[in-house]
């Protein structure tokens, strides 16, 4: 094994030569419950970088969404950040007033949401919703209208023009995703964050949704955060990896460095449950035994401890740190460190 280098959460940062768009420095959130405080999010470090498409992975549950909400500024009422900072420029995103928010969000960070139906407001067309969002434009309605036009005819909806006086409901789920899309791309966004904007589609959409936003990205360069549990959509449209489990990232790194030699016993289990690993029919899928921890007692140690079928003494004991592998792959394991091998 190659020698390890334990780093600490603030040097968990990329070192491939990237420049950061985003640097998330030990970001926390809670959820205030009436059981108590939920930690949903504790310590998360990551770097988005400039011009590439970072995807989070992980299970239901594990926090992808809280901390995608968190970069926007659209937690729930009942969540609260308390700690860490988010860096955007000279803008810490974890600590700005309402009004800076509503000067960047929809400017600088633009965001697709899950369910376009939703998304999009039932009782006005297309064409009103995509000029509504130019407010900050100082241009006339009709180079407004004309720009709408261009960006539907970018994602690719046949007679744009036409299409601009149509409501949601007249369009199917691969077309109003489509929408959503030119929307959160007309403001030319330094970051565009994609909450799992496949779930609602079929297979055949999903491959068009993906190959349209990494043709989508190339042109305008700007940077991707994508939210997904579906590994092989990652693998395929992402440059970069966060593997989310509790609430903590487990394990970073390029795609390739994750996806061919996953170094943390979660990412590994991960994969070997995607069903495209599947070599042989089955009727029983695999599955990842246990269930996640109570975030509102953390237990001490590794968080992924009760379900890891390589846990030794020191797992139970101490949190582990990020372990750097060969290039920017990063882990929280102390098999890693070459700690515990033998021990099941």
């Amino acid at each position: 094994m190659s020698e390890q280098k334990l780093m600490h959460s603030s040097d968990a940062m990329r070192g491939d030569g990237h420049v950061p768009l985003m640097r998330i420095e030990e970001l926390s959130v809670d959820f205030s419950t009436a059981r108590g405080p939920i930690h949903a999010l504790r310590h998360i470090s990551l770097d988005v970088a400039a011009g590439r498409i970072l995807g989070l992975v992980g299970e239901s549950g594990c926090g992808k969404s809280s901390l995608a909400y968190s970069l926007i500024g659209l937690l729930a009422g009942n969540a609260r950040i308390t700690h860490g900072v988010i860096r955007l420029g000279d803008d810490d995103l974890a600590h700005l007033s309402a009004g800076r928010w509503r000067a960047l969000r929809g400017k600088r960070i633009a965001m697709i949401f899950q369910d376009p139906m939703t998304s999009l407001n039932p009782v006005r067309t297309i064409g009103q919703q995509m000029m509504d969002i130019q407010y900050r434009e100082r241009i006339t309605r009709a180079e407004k209208r004309k720009l709408a036009v261009d960006f539907l005819a970018q994602v690719r909806i046949p007679d744009p023009e036409a299409r601009l006086d149509s409501y949601p409901h007249e369009l199917s789920g691969g077309m109003r995703q489509r929408v959503c899309i030119a929307m959160a791309l007309l403001t030319r966004p330094d970051l565009l964050i994609a909450d799992e904007p496949t779930t609602a589609l079929d297979a055949t959409l999903e491959v068009q949704i993906i190959h349209l936003l990494r043709d989508l990205q190339q042109q305008f360069g700007c940077s991707v955060i994508f939210v997904s549990h579906h590994l092989g959509t990652v693998a395929e449209l992402c440059d970069d990896v966060a593997v989310m489990y509790a609430g903590e990232v487990v394990e970073q790194g390029s795609v390739d460095e994750i996806f061919r030699q996953p170094a943390h016993p979660y990412t590994q289990a991960l994969l070997e449950c995607d069903p495209g690993s599947i070599r042989e029919a089955t009727r029983i899928l695999p599955t990842i035994p246990g269930s996640l921890p109570d975030l509102r007692q953390v237990p001490s140690g590794c968080i992924f401890q009760d379900r890891c079928p390589h846990v030794f003494e020191r797992c139970r004991r101490e949190h582990p740190g990020f372990y750097s592998g060969e290039r920017t792959q990063l882990t929280r394991c102390y098999r890693v460190a070459g700690e515990g091998e033998m021990t099941s």
